[in-house]
């Protein structure tokens, strides 16, 4: 575990233009550099670096964020890997501490460990494919190529119990275990997790492998056997492919995502490259927002069948939080007797790329299985279907969608527009499913019993809140102007707020700058309040009109504070006469 002191300190010394522009081309453009974003496709330059804030963002596809964000997210690297590349530049020395605040020592030559072991048994698995005849038939049975399985680093795990022993120096080495290539059975006896397996080496995005999927040939379950996550692979936040498919996609725009390995190499193998596959798990929220900082469009591309199904509506839900105005997610469902490896081999790319142009747009989808869920043929009907859609309506980051789904959901329940506006929550981006511990956070102070004031609460929850935190993120060091005590308002801003003055009081620097500080937040429960209000400040200047806006703000701010109190104190007084 990185302190966070530390992070702190090695982003005050890094300047990030020195970063990005190692990566890509900057030009100077005002106080701030520009570029065209290294996110998505784009012809006039729409992403803009601040020396100042130390910040990058861009206004096309919303990618920002500090030095390290940076290269986690175009390089490919880790969070510890990107610490350790910024800290070399600069001249520091990493320090780790375990959870409990004891040394851990660094992990980074524990990890080349394992990433060479992986290397080795990909190596040993092409080389088995090679010799293997009855595998190399398996391969041109489905379609596939020569070049292709070289690109795909395609191999043959051979039946047997410790095949591994020829390919690395020790086999006994308990990194093995580590890196998921051997099981330790009863015993202690050790044999190789993958036998007599086509085997398909999983990358990270700077092509480095971090696991494997391996299939069967033709008799054995489980019909695909992934590697068990590890400390180089999380399921839930990789995907097969996306290191080849990474150029096809940012040049076509989209993204097609399958369930399968087969399915991902079948499609580039005749021509359609820009696709991955999820890794013996369902679409998952990092798996959409890794897609959409690549591309503009992305295409769930499932199976007709219930199982098919139910993994594209979890796709749905858990791409709402991530989707915004001027994103698209669609939804292409194949005949029940094709995937898409078979269809593309029967029909061909053509074919294939048709029905990816007639692909269900997410909107669709979602009113249509609504539609499904709670047929709006009654009045029960029409009640239930407006209740499922609450949560969804929560979860959706994009505006103008969210506004345009408000509006075919009223005409599907024969509502108008003014009617159904009070029976759907307001945007709160939060996830559809609960904290692992199923708890919700717990909320300090509170308004008064039968308070009166509303209105006034809905009001709390953003504008004076906001305008405060937007202006400290932006410049730190006008924290000292906030004297007063923090009056505990229960709204999420306020307490955001709360936290913000807290950190700074505590941690704040007179040369802390934007990038830092947001990065410094990133474990507190506001984070999010944080990210989306530190995309407002990208493009703002660091004049005297800054002091002045905020101090007006300020004023703003305990003009509505002192109304709030007042409704309190005399929502108080009705109770005690009732």
């Amino acid at each position: 575990m990185i302190p966070n002191d530390f992070i702190q300190t090695l982003l005050s010394r890094v300047d990030i233009v020195d970063v990005i522009e190692r990566y890509v081309p900057l030009k100077k453009a005002g106080a701030n550099f520009a570029a065209c974003c290294p996110f998505h496709n784009e012809k006039s330059p729409s992403f803009t670096v601040s020396p100042t804030k130390q910040f990058y963002h861009c206004f096309g596809c919303g990618a920002h964020g500090t030095a390290i964000g940076f290269l986690i997210e175009h390089a490919g690297m880790t969070f510890p890997e990107a610490v350790e590349q910024l800290a070399q530049q600069v001249g520091l020395a990493v320090p780790r501490t375990a959870p409990g605040g004891e040394h851990a020592g660094p992990r980074k030559d524990e990890l080349s460990h394992l990433s060479d072991l992986l290397d080795a048994a990909a190596t040993y698995y092409k080389n088995q494919l090679r010799a293997t005849p009855r595998a190399i038939e398996y391969l041109k049975q489905r379609g596939l190529t020569g070049e292709i399985a070289a690109r795909f680093r395609l191999g043959y795990a051979p039946d047997g119990w410790q095949n591994l022993e020829a390919a690395v120096t020790n086999y006994a080495d308990k990194a093995m275990e580590t890196a998921g290539l051997v099981i330790t059975g009863e015993g202690g006896k050790r044999y190789d997790r993958f036998r007599d397996r086509i085997m398909f080496p999983i990358t990270d995005a700077q092509g480095r492998i971090i696991g494997f999927g391996g299939r069967v040939l033709d008799r054995g379950e489980p019909k695909y056997l992934n590697s068990p996550e590890t400390p180089l692979f999380v399921k839930g936040r990789e995907l097969y492919g996306l290191f080849q498919a990474r150029h096809a996609v940012r040049d076509a725009g989209q993204v097609i995502v399958v369930e399968g390995y087969m399915d991902a190499v079948a499609l580039s193998q005749q021509g359609v490259e820009y696709v991955v596959a999820t890794l013996g798990t369902a679409t998952t929220g990092d798996h959409v927002k890794k897609l959409f900082r690549q591309a503009e469009r992305i295409v769930f591309c499932f199976d007709g069948d219930a199982a098919g199904q139910r993994a594209a509506w979890r796709a749905l839900e858990n791409a709402l939080p991530s989707l915004t105005d001027g994103k698209e997610a669609a939804f292409l469902f194949l005949p029940e007797e094709h995937d898409p490896d078979s269809y593309v081999r029967e029909f061909g790319r053509a074919a294939f790329e048709a029905l990816l142009g007639r692909a269900m747009p997410l909107s669709d989808y979602f009113i249509q299985e609504l539609e499904r869920r709670h047929p709006p043929a009654t009045a029960e009907g029409r009640a239930a279907l407006v209740t499922a859609a609450k949560p969804y309506f929560e979860a959706l980051a994009a505006p103008v969608l969210r506004m345009l789904l408000k509006k075919r959901l009223a005409e599907t329940v024969g509502f108008s527009e003014t009617e159904i506006a009070p029976l759907l929550p307001a945007a709160i981006h939060k996830p559809l499913l609960p904290p692992a511990n199923g708890a919700e956070p717990a909320r300090r102070g509170g308004p008064a019993r039968g308070s009166r004031a509303p209105a006034l609460q809905a009001q709390a929850a953003a504008g004076p809140y906001l305008a405060i935190i937007r202006y400290l993120l932006q410049r730190p060091s006008l924290a000292a102007s906030f004297v007063e005590a923090y009056p505990g308002h229960p709204s999420r801003e306020a307490r955001a707020l709360e936290t913000l003055l807290v950190h700074l009081r505590e941690h704040g620097e007179p040369t802390l700058t934007t990038g830092p500080l947001v990065e410094a937040l990133q474990n507190t429960e506001f984070a999010a309040i944080y990210q989306r209000t530190s995309r407002l400040i990208a493009d703002m200047g660091d004049t005297g009109e800054d002091e002045e806006a905020f101090l007006d703000a300020l004023t703003q701010y305990r003009v509505f504070e002192r109304k709030f109190s007042q409704h309190q104190e005399l929502s108080r007084l009705n109770d005690d006469q009732h």
